[in-house]
């Protein structure tokens, strides 16, 4: 088992070198070893400003493009159904296991942790108004948006030092500097 990377380039704005694929997995990586977490598959779509804009007026109610969204997979709250992969059947006399136990025996598969959507344009735009690179801008923002996927928030100044501190230290690791 592994942390793994499936990525799309869905936007023709500023399009993606899929050599920087590599950077992308090794920052999955360094996150994933920073977080204790070693298995799991994270989604990266690159979209236009006008597909990050629909995505947040209909899953935020917030009616603007923004730079990165994160759609967790493994958050459960008390009204959220449990996923099942594939058929399992219970025996009311046999211990039933977790979900995690069921899909560590599906070979290949990797528990979903999330997807992660990035607004190409607007980090071609916040690379220029920062004055650094594109991919290390991207590289920010798919650590930040890893963080939140596996629980970090930015919803308090406390909050927001350690999730930044944590990313800066993520992208110094990866050669990602301004």
């Amino acid at each position: 088992m592994a942390l793994v990377l499936a990525w799309n380039d869905e936007q023709d704005v500023l399009p993606v070198d899929p050599k920087f694929a590599d950077k992308l997995k090794e920052l999955l990586r360094l996150a994933g070893k920073a977080e204790g977490i070693e298995d799991g598959e994270v989604a990266l779509t690159f979209v236009d400003d006008e597909s990050i804009h629909e995505l947040n007026r209909t899953y935020r109610g917030i009616d603007r493009p923004t730079d990165v969204l994160s759609f967790a997979m493994l958050e459960k709250g008390e009204d959220e159904i449990a996923i099942i992969y594939g058929e399992e059947e219970e025996d009311e006399d046999e211990d039933v296991t977790s979900d995690s136990e069921n899909t560590e025996d599906e070979e290949g598969f990797e528990e979903p942790l999330g997807d992660i959507v990035i607004s190409v344009p607007r980090a071609a735009a916040q690379a220029e108004e920062y004055g650094h690179s594109v991919e290390r801008e991207l590289g920010f923002l798919f650590v930040h948006g890893f963080l939140h996927l596996v629980g970090y928030d930015h919803d308090n100044e406390e909050a927001e030092q350690q999730m930044f501190a944590k990313q800066e230290q993520i992208l110094q690791q990866a050669g990602l500097t301004r």
